[in-house]
Order: C-alpha cells, then structure tokens, then sequence
C-alpha cells in the first residue's frame, strides 16, 4: 500500500478553497514626534524650559485616485500605511518602513508592532488586515516631510487635534491603542532616548515623558530628580578633562549631562 503524504494531500488543486483567505494585508503606522515651542527669557532673566507637546503624523487621503476614481476614504485624514507588496514578498514590518519612506520621506527610525486589526467591515473594500506599528521620529526629521501620490495633504497635529479630524477606517482605534501603548513602553523601556539628544539634562527627559504620562513618580519635580540619577540604565557624562560635562542651553546654571547606558531593562511585576 502507498504511503499515505500528508504534505501532498495539502497541495492538491483547490484545497486553498477549503480556507476564507483576507482581500488585502496592510500596514498602519502612527508615526510620533516631539516638538519644543522656543526658549523664552523672563523678566528675572531665567532661561524657560521648552514645553513640550506629543505630536503625531497624519495624511490626507485624496478624493480621486490616480486612475481617476473616487478613492476610498478620500477627504479624511489616515496613519501612513498601504498594502504589503507580496511579489516583492514584504514582511509587514518592511512594508512599514518603506511605507513611511514613500508617503513621509522619513526612513531609519525606531519602529514597533504593536496590534493587529482584522474586524470584519473596517475597510469597505474587503476583509482587510493590518498590522499597526508605532514609530518615533526626532523632530528634525519630519522637516522634509512630503507627501505620496495617493496622499493630498501631510500634516503633525496634537493628539487632541487628531481626534477632531474625520479619520478613516478604524484608525482612530488604533491611535487610541499606540497611545496606551507608547505610553507603558516610555514607562517600561529606554524609548525615550529616540525623542532625545545622545547626552540630555534631567529636565529633558523628565519633559518628554510627560508627553505621555502623568505618573507621580515623573510628574513631581523633587521625586523625580532624586530617583532619575540612581537608575541604572542613566550615567553622567564625563568630558575629556575627566569631569562632569554640563550645559546652559536651557539653564543660565550649568545643568548636569546625562545619556543612556546598555544596560538592558528587565521590568518586574514585583516592583
């Protein structure tokens, strides 16, 4: 009697029409930033430290494709994102990152997956799935920003402005999920560093990670800086002389130089 090949069984014709296979496969990616309005002198000459506000980046969809057909969603405001290219046989993390090259003119970036969306009836085109990335972006990158062919409009809003805009799709969802999830990871990780300068002051980063939570352990200013220097993945940076490198730019009063070690971040559910 032949041997019974599982693996064959699989490949006879038609078998894939025993499965419901997806119309489309995207990526989504809610691209964040963070902006520092400019240092202002008071009347008792003390330097203001820059306010600064989390801002993400959306496109507007153009209203007729370049077929010229009505396209869909057009008018409405959407995350950087489009089909992964399966001749090109795309991962959807590559497409994310050559996505947001061709829709932003943004590359070499920290990017995450963070979620998958696959609700039947989020796309009027099919049964769409998408994979939801989150990135961050220094501020001086989105300067060249530009916008795709099939993208009328590229713009940085705050997250309040974000959700009074008419968005397409589910994206609002997912917006709302890359908040609470860029939020633990600031909490949890060293993400922050991608929003800094390789050597920062305690009032930086206490700064940018206010963008994204309120914690009292951050938000109160003495709490904060009497914790910040004993962590173990911050140290001080020295300079050539061998002392401790400060700076004024946000201070008339040297400020201490702080940067990221490699120490890896275990985070406990015990602490």
């Amino acid at each position: 009697m032949p041997k019974f090949d599982q693996k064959q069984a699989f490949l006879q014709p038609n078998s894939s029409k025993k499965y419901i296979t997806p119309d489309g496969y995207t990526s989504d990616i809610a691209v964040f930033t963070i902006v520092s309005n400019t240092i202002v002198e008071n009347t008792s000459k003390r330097k203001v430290l820059p306010k600064k506000l989390l801002k993400l980046l959306l496109i507007r969809r153009v209203e007729i494709d370049k077929h010229g057909n009505p396209n869909v969603e057009g008018g409405k405001w959407a995350l950087p994102g489009g089909f992964v290219d399966a001749k090109q046989q795309e991962t959807a993390h590559e497409s994310a990152m050559r996505e947001l090259v061709e829709e932003t003119g943004v590359d070499q970036v920290y990017l995450k997956h963070f979620g998958v969306y696959d609700d039947w009836g989020r796309d009027p085109r099919g049964w769409i799935i998408s994979n939801a990335h989150y990135a961050i972006v220094p501020e001086g990158k989105l300067t060249n920003r530009k916008a795709a062919d099939d993208a009328a409009e590229v713009r940085l809003v705050s997250i309040e402005e974000a959700f009074e805009l008419p968005l397409a799709f589910d994206h609002r969802q997912i917006i709302d999920d890359a908040l609470k999830r860029i939020e633990r990871d600031m909490l949890n990780t060293d993400i922050a560093k991608n929003f800094l300068l390789h050597e920062f002051t305690l009032s930086e980063l206490q700064g940018v990670l206010l963008t994204v939570s309120n914690h009292p352990k951050i938000a109160n200013k003495s709490v904060f800086f009497t914790k910040a220097p004993k962590l173990p993945f911050l140290e001080k940076v020295v300079d050539e002389t061998g002392n401790w490198k400060k700076t004024e730019r946000n201070s008339y009063r040297p400020s201490q130089l702080y940067r990221f070690t490699n120490q890896v971040i275990v985070p406990s559910i015990w602490e």
